[in-house]
Formats: structure tokens, C-alpha cells, sequence
């Protein structure tokens, strides 16, 4: 049985990937599930992050977001039974990869998958549903009426962020990389027959550097700004001082502040963002809240274990609702796994990729 992982020769190179035969599988632990992977997404391995949490190994397990039947389940579980469906994330210290046939995972990261959701639509949504989750229910508080501007709304996030912030009765606002993100995201309607309401308010097209974001939503909100800001990252210097792996059309942190209204809320994916004695005052002066969005930290504490499942049920109630519509690949056969991750790993892939076993 094949696993695949990562390996990283030295801090700054760029991550190789392996399939490695695995041995048996150890016996089945009080809490833990077997469970046969039907499908695994692939996501970004944040090595950074790992080495800082002390979890950087020799080879580190790649894919985490699985769906799949239990085929077994340890004597002291209670929510599972052998041929349930099922599907999580696996935690970050797992030492299981997820492109693999059988692995075994705690029973507290595993929900029950919906009959009618498919394998590779439940695995491909589970990240991008929780990254959203926390973003507009648990940093900013999304509610009926406010405005939202989801940055780069055709990623696979922005996309359901999207469709998150349109269902809790925002009024969205989105920017687009390119002309063909444009196109898609002027075709999105809300779920339900006949609806005919885009569920993006506007769409700003950045792609060809003209267009200033701040002033596009200033009048799009009749110079009030927006209630809530959810960034795909942001540039922190002028153009020239902006090293080149920053994309110029992302908006610059003051475009941010100037776009974002009174007692409004900035969710970012920044980890490096820096503000200086102007910017705080400016914020400060909107009584402007900035937050970072880490989606780990729900797998890092586990006080919050049973917010964090239920936010995973109420992902797959709204994906069998056709509430979310995810931005997903063709699925990827088992055999073109590691060429795949490496395109995810190089930030290349517009869509989400997902495994079908």
C-alpha cells in the first residue's frame, strides 16, 4: 500500500514528493476509525508553520481533507459504525497521509458525509467551508445587510466564502484575476430553481492594473465602505519594493484600510502584514478590527473540538443543499498524485485538486 509525502532537503528548497511503501497498519486504537479513502484534496504544505510548531519531519504526510467508508472502528468509539460515510481533516500532526487506500484517523475529526453529496465534492469543500466558517462566523460575525468584499472571489475559498456570505444575506463584492474569473463569477446564482439575482453584487476586474478596488467599493457602498474585507493576501510596500512572488494584483494594505467602513472588520491571510503608526491611527479612527485567518488553530486546541465538528456537519448540510457549489478540478486518478501536488505546492493550481481513489 502507497502513501505519499513531502520531503524538503533544506529550509528554502523547493518540496519534492514520494510515494513510500507503507507496512501494515498499526492495530486499531481505542478511538480511531479505519477508514477507507475514497478521496483526498490536496492543499498547500505550510513547512513554515510546521517547523515553528516543532511537527517538521524527515518525509511529511500530504493530503489531509479525505472522504471515505469506515471499515473498521476502535472499542471506545461511539459516533461511527464499520460502513458509514464519512469526512474530515486530518490534523496537522497526523502521521498519516491522506493519499493512501486505508489510514486510521481519531473519531473526533470525522463527521458523517450526506448520501446524496459525492466523495470528491465533500473532500474538495471541507477546507475552503471551515476556512469560510471562520472567517465570516467566528472573526467578523456575518449578518443580514452587511457588505463583504471577498478578494480573488474565484478561488476555490473565495468561491464558497462567497456563497457563505450571499446564504447569511450579505451583500457581496468580489475582484477578479482575469477575465475568465470574471465570466464565472457573474454566473453565480444562489441555489434554487429560477434564481436570477447574481450572488455577486459586483465584480471589480483587477487584472489589468486600472481599476482602483477602494474607490469601486466606496461607490458601490455610497462612500460608506465595507463591513467586512476578506483578503487573499495583500502588498505592503510600493511596487518596486514588493519582492516578486507578491502578484501586483493584489491590493495594496492602505486600499484595504481606506475601503473598509465604520466599525468594519478585516480578515486576513497575511501572516506577514505589517502596519505602521498611520495605518493603526486610521483604524483606529474606524474603530476597525483586524483579524488573522488561521484555520489550524481549531486542530491546535481542542477546546473548541465540538464548535469545530459542528461546523464541519453544517459544511455537508449545505453542500447537499446545493448551497455550496465548490470550485473543484476534474478528480485525479491515484497515479498523477505527485505531479499534482507539486503544481498545489508551486500555488499553480486555480482550481481545487482532489484524488479519486
Amino acid at each position: 500500500m502507497k502513501a505519499l509525502y513531502g520531503q524538503q532537503n533544506s529550509p528554502g528548497e523547493e518540496m519534492t514528493f514520494v510515494f513510500q511503501e507503507r507496512e501494515n497498519l498499526p492495530p486499531t486504537r481505542d478511538h480511531d476509525v479505519k477508514v477507507q479513502v475514497r478521496a483526498c484534496a490536496l492543499s498547500w504544505v505550510d513547512t513554515k508553520l510546521l517547523s515553528e510548531i516543532k511537527l517538521k519531519k524527515e518525509l511529511v504526510p500530504v493530503g489531509r481533507e479525505i472522504s471515505g467508508v469506515v471499515l473498521e472502528v476502535g472499542s471506545k468509539v461511539t459516533f461511527f459504525q464499520p460502513d458509514d460515510e464519512v469526512v474530515g481533516i486530518l490534523p496537522l500532526d497526523s502521521e498519516e497521509s491522506g493519499v493512501c487506500e486505508v489510514i486510521l484517523v481519531h473519531e473526533h475529526y470525522l463527521v458523517h458525509k450526506p448520501q446524496k453529496v459525492c466523495w470528491v465534492e465533500a473532500a474538495g469543500t471541507v477546507r475552503d467551508g471551515l476556512r469560510a466558517y471562520t472567517a465570516l462566523h467566528y472573526l467578523s460575525q456575518v449578518s443580514p445587510g452587511s457588505s463583504v468584499l471577498v478578494l480573488d472571489g474565484a478561488s476555490p475559498f473565495g468561491t464558497i466564502a462567497i456563497q457563505l456570505a450571499q446564504h447569511r444575506g450579505a451583500r457581496v463584492i468580489s475582484t477578479a484575476h482575469s477575465l475568465e474569473d470574471k465570466q464565472y463569477l457573474e454566473r453565480l446564482r444562489p441555489a434554487g430553481e429560477g434564481a436570477r439575482q447574481p450572488l455577486v453584487a459586483r465584480v471589480i476586474d483587477v487584472s489589468h492594473g486600472k481599476i482602483d478596488v477602494a474607490e469601486s467599493c466606496l461607490e458601490e457602498t455610497g462612500e460608506l465602505g465595507v463591513d467586512i474585507v476578506l483578503d487573499a493576501g495583500v502588498r505592503l510596500y510600493s511596487a518596486e519594493d514588493e519582492p516578486a512572488s507578491k502578484s501586483q494584483l493584489l491590493p495594496h494594505k492602505h486600499d484595504i484600510i481606506t475601503l473598509l467602513g465604520a466599525g468594519g472588520r478585516w480578515i486576513t491571510t497575511e501572516k506577514n502584514l505589517q502596519l505602521d503608526p498611520p495605518d493603526s491611527h486610521s483604524l483606529f479612527l474606524k474603530g476597525a478590527t483586524v483579524s488573522f485567518l488561521n484555520d489550524e488553530i481549531w486542530n491546535l486546541s481542542n477546546v473548541q473540538q465540538g464548535k469545530y465538528l459542528a461546523i464541519l456537519e453544517d459544511i455537508m448540510e449545505k453542500l447537499s443543499n446545493n448551497i455550496f457549489r465548490p470550485q473543484l478540478d476534474e478528480p485525479i486518478p491515484l497515479y498523477e498524485a505527485k505531479v499534482s501536488m507539486e503544481i498545489v505546492q508551486k500555488n499553480q493550481a486555480r482550481k481545487r485538486q482532489v484524488i479519486q481513489f
